[in-house]
């Protein structure tokens, strides 16, 4: 009987593994990967079958019993570490003091950003052109007859093959080819929603809207600037020449948004975007011996980490020096993720590392503040362990991730140009000593956790809802079909505009001539009665 009772309570789960879906997944490698693999974990655990189109050869994807790889011929990351070397040498050159040294380098940086996502995006449009032309591939996708195609829409080649193989489509999104996701698919007025990279919040005076305003054209310009002349080409000749580019990148079935409205401001939103920001947080496992036992001997002064994420795993020696110095003179226990040159006035309270389980250390009742660059992933999971943040930021997203937390109270930002012993010192015993700091992370971390589902379980259901209905057709706004002009009425605007117009034309003419009738009628009328008085 108790064997019975445990098959009968292991059915459900059984029928579950034997209905799973078949999954064919396109993601962008790096650190998008690292969260993309989180949700293939889960899926796998659901028994769910998973196809992973790897760009090999890849630095991230690696093989896994939890999916099935097939290879594809791809680019190298070496272009993001050239670029982000460029950024950091500009942002150490550059003079905050000053107003022309700002502007020259935010001018500089615009231009090497346009560089970077224009050397990025071709050879992604290249190997798209060779996935399509490979018949081989492309019928060995299409008889394995795929319930849903899941990507990462930063770059365009997930959506392009999941278009041509006319599967339902779903993003693990943040940020799409035509720029921030929110911009792509929902109204976002300029009026309280800030635009990418302006740093600013949804109370603007009138100059920082104007200042959203400028920058959302030069932005949004730049993003189609460096992205249309790659996939413009592919649509025209995979899918004809009526297709509207920025149309094609919106149309999804299910947006899982990495994001969410504790670190978001209130913004509108569609039905079809589901809010998973903080997916991969957990709550904290036990750390290594060696690691837990250097945390508690940091008693009642607790710990300190500091990491730059994957790309930043070193600085330049007299940065790293002043660091090292400004740690030097605390009393808690510094971790450091850094993998240079070991600095040569490390203090003895300080441990170098070239790994370290972040999740578990920002989980640990130890961890007092967490010094980082402001990767997406990292401020979630400080929300989600409510520590708060001391900024680095660098690039890409990083100063707005970070900017929304300031303005939220829960973290402190500093300038790497001007980044001494005495101004981190500072900003450290600021968030050590001013328990608002922590406070009003804990605060997000308690509003964060207050939902009743996770997550994780939310962006799950979601894949599994569109793998149960073929797709999610109902949730997805017309918007998407609409031109520019039609979205925003323009059309309307001018025929109505015209309309009025013809009509106040018509009334103009319309009463001038009566008018010339009326005084050619009244003046004859007059020449009638002089005549008759005449005669």
């Amino acid at each position: 009987m108790k064997t019975l009772w445990i098959l009968f309570a292991l059915l459900p789960l059984n029928l579950s593994l034997s209905s799973g879906g078949k999954i064919l997944v396109f993601p962008a490698d790096g650190s998008h990967w690292i969260n993309m693999l989180k949700i293939v974990e889960v899926l796998h655990a659901r028994g769910h079958e998973i196809t992973v189109l790897r760009m090999s050869p890849s630095c991230y994807i690696k093989e896994s019993p939890l999916y099935s790889c097939i290879d594809v011929p791809t680019y190298t990351l070496r272009v993001f570490e050239v670029f982000v070397s460029r950024q950091l040498e500009l942002r150490l050159q550059t003079d905050p003091k000053t107003f022309w040294s700002r502007m020259w380098a935010r001018i500089q940086m615009r231009s090497l950003s346009v560089e970077h996502f224009t050397t990025f995006h071709q050879p992604v449009g290249d190997l798209t052109v060779k996935i399509l032309e490979d018949k081989d591939l492309i019928q060995r996708l299409r008889d394995t007859q795929y319930d849903v195609f899941l990507t990462d829409p930063i770059i365009g080649v997930g959506t392009i093959l999941a278009k041509y193989l006319q599967l339902p489509l779903i993003y693990n999104v943040r940020w799409t080819v035509l720029g921030e996701a929110h911009f792509s698919i929902a109204p976002s007025p300029l009026s309280y929603v800030p635009f990418t990279a302006t740093e600013l919040t949804d109370k603007m005076t009138f100059l920082e809207r104007v200042k959203n305003c400028i920058i959302s054209v030069l932005g949004t310009y730049t993003m189609q600037a460096t992205t249309e002349p790659v996939y413009k080409p592919i649509l025209k000749k995979y899918f004809g020449p009526d297709v509207d580019y920025t149309a094609f990148f919106s149309d999804a079935d299910i947006w899982l948004m990495r994001n969410d409205f504790i670190f978001e401001y209130p913004r509108p939103t569609m039905p079809n975007v589901v809010y998973m920001s903080g997916f991969q947080c957990k709550p904290p496992k036990a750390l290594p011996a060696d690691l837990e036992e250097f945390v508690q001997s940091s008693g009642d002064h607790g710990v300190v980490l500091m990491s730059l994420g994957t790309f930043v795993s070193k600085l330049p020696a007299h940065i790293t020096e002043e660091i090292a110095a400004a740690f030097a003179q605390l009393p808690q226990k510094i971790i450091w993720r850094y993998l240079g040159k070991r600095p040569a006035n490390l203090g003895n309270n300080t441990l170098l590392v070239e790994w370290f389980p972040q999740n578990d250390l920002l989980g640990h009742p130890k961890t007092r503040v967490f010094v980082t660059h402001g990767g997406t992933n990292g401020v979630q999971e400080a929300i989600y362990h409510g520590v708060p943040i001391i900024g680095l930021p660098l690039f890409f997203d990083q100063p707005e991730n970070l900017s929304r937390l300031k303005s939220k109270g829960g973290a402190v930002m500093l300038d790497i140009a001007v980044l001494d012993r005495q101004v981190l010192g500072d900003a450290l015993k600021t968030v050590l000593n001013e328990a608002s700091y922590t406070n009003n992370m804990k605060r997000l971390s308690r509003l964060h956790r207050d939902q009743p589902l996770s997550p994780m379980d939310q962006a799950v259901f979601w894949i599994e809802f569109v793998i149960r209905h073929k797709g999610a057709p109902h949730l997805k706004s017309n918007s998407v079909t609409l031109s520019w002009a039609a979205y925003h009425s323009l059309d309307v605007i001018t025929a109505l505009l015209s309309t009025c117009l013809l009509f106040m034309w018509t009334f103009v003419y319309v009463g001038r001539y009566l008018s010339r009738k009326i005084f050619m009628r009244n003046k004859l009328k007059l020449e009638m009665q002089w005549l008759r008085h005449c005669d």
